[in-house]
């Protein structure tokens, strides 16, 4: 079936992670702190989907005509971002997906509008180009994209990969991408053709429940599927919002306990049904798995909470 016509497509997910290394088979990009879209755009209009699917134009409908910026029909993937004090910044693309309110989603593109980085092509013209090496890819997106202040296409640099991550890390970014110079496109699919070097180390989790501490702490029990079992990986308490524990609060309860197995400390747990998803900053992972000094990044809706995997 053609892709463009579908308009079903899962995107290719990077495969593994690494300390930053340098090599001339390999280019690198910034990693953007936003939200993964697929772009299909013809001569009439503009289709955002995130990685579920989810059709997006309606939370960023700045982007509402970013097909005038082609110069043919074309599949693009990207990563909606919001820029504040001059980076990406996760939070508030985030607020924004998880909005519902015309007026109020209308009021923050104008404060902070929304815009899309495109750093592959999946289908130019009339024909998918997945199984193009990447630099013909590169080539081909370079080519079809006009940029303006609303769609732009993603930098990258050849064979330095220390520097550029050092740079990433000089100016607090997330981090770089290393992609295999003459790597296809594999819809749904990890591959180790794109590997992630991180300065911000994080991970997603299910939110399993809470925990009312003294003066008004709350805790949140995270979790992560071991094939179809719910593992409990503990709690994290700093960074929570108001706006994010609501939507954690209304969610429906369950009588008992989620796991197999649980840690002593969970006693007053309300329990929740297991159906959000959210990020979790972190240092490092010790030896047993659990997170050192965690920081509650946020909620997403664009992740399945079955894909909160252990690794």
């Amino acid at each position: 079936m053609d892709l463009f016509q579908s308009k079903n497509i899962k995107p290719m997910l990077i495969g593994e992670m690494q300390e930053a290394f340098n090599n001339p088979d390999y280019i690198y990009e910034l990693k953007l702190d936003g939200e993964r879209c697929i772009a299909y755009l013809d001569k009439d209009a503009t289709e955002l989907r995130n990685k579920r699917n989810i059709k997006m134009l309606v939370k960023v409908p700045e982007l509402s005509t970013i097909h005038k910026q082609v110069k043919q029909r074309c599949i693009l993937d990207g990563e909606l971002i919001v820029i504040k004090d001059g980076k990406p910044d996760f939070f508030e693309i985030r607020r924004r997906s998880l909005m519902s309110n015309t007026f109020k989603i209308r009021l923050a593109s104008s404060r902070l509008p929304a815009s899309f980085t495109a750093f592959d092509i999946l289908y130019y013209n009339d024909h998918s180009v997945i199984d193009l090496p990447l630099m013909k890819r590169k080539k081909l997106l370079e080519k079809v994209i006009i940029e303006n202040e609303r769609i732009a296409t993603s930098r990258y640099i050849e064979e330095h990969g220390i520097q550029f991550y050092q740079l990433a890390k000089q100016n607090e970014l997330e981090g770089i991408v290393a992609k295999r110079k003459d790597s296809k496109y594999y819809c749904d699919k990890k591959t180790k053709d794109w590997i992630k070097i991180k300065y911000l180390l994080d991970d997603d989790f299910v939110v399993c429940g809470y925990i009312f501490k003294e003066n008004g702490v709350i805790s949140i029990v995270l979790g992560q599927y071991s094939g179809k079992e719910l593992v409990y990986k503990g709690h994290v308490t700093l960074g929570i919002s108001t706006e994010d524990f609501k939507l954690i609060e209304s969610m429906p309860r369950i009588s008992a306990q989620p796991f197999n197995e649980l840690s002593p400390g969970n006693d007053t747990a309300v329990w929740i049904e297991p159906n959000l998803v959210c990020i979790v900053k972190f240092m490092m992972k010790t030896s047993n798995g659990s997170l050192r000094q965690p920081i509650f990044k946020g909620l997403r809706d664009d992740k399945d909470p079955t894909d909160c995997t252990i690794h």
